[in-house]
């Protein structure tokens, strides 16, 4: 007779070893997102955000030397304020080019542009060209950066994007720890132009590994009507405004540009809530729907990355670090966004994920605060109790961002409204990166040089931070009371 341990084991082996295999493939682990089956679509997903994000830092890091190169000194803010416009726009027709075109003929057009903008760069013989090239380069990006998250839902089984969520948003941080490297060596060998040819030859081997690996078929069913022209240009001015102040004068021109940014934000939000076809989902602006909640959190979790655009610059004036070191600060976030964000995207436990979801603003804000407050500390020590509250910051970032994710692209069971609050997420970063960029400029001009610039900027921010505490606990509420609604309802 049998014991029960003998009972469970299969009467055809072959059978039973084929069953643990397909199970073991099933786990939506790590493991399974990068099997045969996965791995060239996770490359491709997670590629188009690196590309995105190093590009931002390789041409921060080139930029000295291509104006002694080419001149236009007086056009330096526009080749990031271009990119970064153009990027905005191109963002919010992601999931009308996705339901359009298929997930692989989106990635090949994206990865198109961008490869045809890096070009131009690369050749530009003048500053005026390579803003012109930095716009279609732009467009690429902002493709990129929504169909990250869009493609997720057409490329992916529901299991794996909790992980795929947090690999895709890893590169956003991997892209600052990589882009000064790149650009500072290009720089430093004077050949600033070859950057732009490796952004190019990269961009062209993705985009043909996309059109292999990820769908080419189109939804049919997918019916986004017509283009929401008033938003989409509101949305735009808005960004540009924003741009615009880091670039003016401090003082009233920084304060009008500020002051029309967030008025046309704000008639974006009255214009797209009651349009026929808004940018956002409809979803977005419903009572008691978390989506919009959502959108902030993430916006400002992302933008309290933006301080790192001045901390080497701090690392040198208050505590005299050499260059190298300096730029090593400099992504102090970065490192700890990157790194416990791929820890974050492994937990599946729903609550678990709530929980970490709420921790990371406070760990933001918290971070911030303890840097802003330390400023005047006259330590030899202190620079490390700088480098550990912006670690801390980074890694509130990755704590909360995987399950942010997931819940918004979770947010509609309806394909149309799905892949809108999908695409959503990569405007959301983009508006509000262009946003912090703006007012850490200001917080930092506002405060002067020195160790009040620095604590102005990390207490700015950390406000920013107060208030994305505050947006969590309206997201906790927005999902209890979806989930009290009876299913049949």
């Amino acid at each position: 007779m049998r014991d029960e341990h003998e009972s469970a084991i299969p009467e055809h082996p072959s059978e039973g070893a084929t069953a643990d295999a397909a199970a073991a493939q099933l786990t939506g682990g790590w493991r399974e997102l990068f099997s045969a089956e996965h791995a060239s679509a996770s490359l491709v997903l997670a590629g188009g955000i690196a590309v995105f994000a190093m590009n931002t830092f390789v041409t921060a890091a080139l930029l000295p030397s291509t104006i002694a190169d080419i001149g236009g000194q007086q056009y330096f803010a526009w080749v990031t304020t271009a990119f970064l416009v153009a990027s905005v726009l191109a963002s919010m027709l992601v999931a009308r080019v996705l339901g359009s075109m298929g997930a692989a003929w989106s990635y090949l057009l994206a990865f198109g542009l961008f490869a045809v903008g890096s070009l131009g760069a690369a050749l530009a013989p003048t500053m005026e060209l390579l803003v012109i090239a930095r716009v279609v380069q732009g467009l690429g990006g902002g493709l990129l950066a929504g169909l990250s998250y869009s493609v997720i839902r057409d490329a992916l089984p529901k299991r794996l994007w909790t992980r795929a969520t947090g690999l895709v948003s890893a590169m956003w941080g991997l892209g600052t720890l990589i882009g000064p490297a790149v650009g500072g060596a290009f720089a430093q060998v004077g050949y600033w132009r070859g950057a732009f040819g490796l952004l190019t030859l990269i961009s062209v081997v993705l985009g043909l590994m996309a059109l292999r690996s990820l769908p080419r078929e189109a939804s049919g069913q997918r019916d986004f009507g017509r283009l929401p022209i008033p938003s989409l240009s509101l949305l735009v001015l808005a960004s540009a405004a924003f741009s615009i102040a880091a670039v003016v004068h401090t003082g009233w021109p920084t304060t009008i540009a500020l002051v029309a940014g967030a008025a046309l934000i704000i008639t974006f939000i009255a214009v797209d809530r009651t349009s026929a076809s808004p940018v956002l989902p409809h979803i977005t602006y419903q009572r008691g729907n978390p989506l919009k909640w959502i959108y902030l959190v993430i916006g400002i979790l992302s933008s309290a990355a933006m301080v790192e655009i001045f901390l080497p610059k701090f690392g040198q004036d208050l505590v005299g670090m050499p260059p190298l070191l300096a730029a090593v600060f400099g992504v102090s976030i970065s490192v700890g966004w990157s790194f416990v964000q791929l820890f974050s995207a492994s937990i599946d436990d729903s609550r678990t994920g709530r929980r970490l979801m709420t921790l990371g603003p406070i760990l933001v804000t918290a971070g911030l605060v303890i840097y802003a407050a330390t400023q005047f500390v006259d330590a030899e020590w202190i620079a490390w109790v700088w480098a550990v509250s912006l670690v801390l910051a980074g890694s509130g970032i990755g704590l909360a961002f995987p399950h942010l994710n997931v819940a918004a692209m979770s947010s509609s069971d309806d394909p149309v409204e799905g892949s809108k609050a999908a695409a959503g997420l990569g405007t959301a970063e983009l508006i509000s990166n262009t946003i912090a960029s703006a007012l850490v400029g200001v917080f930092v001009a506002v405060g002067g040089p020195g160790a009040t610039g620095a604590m102005t900027m990390g207490a700015g921010i950390a406000v920013l931070g107060g208030i994305g505490i505050i947006g969590t606990v309206m997201i906790m509420r927005g999902t209890e009371a979806a989930a009290a609604v009876p299913s049949d309802v």
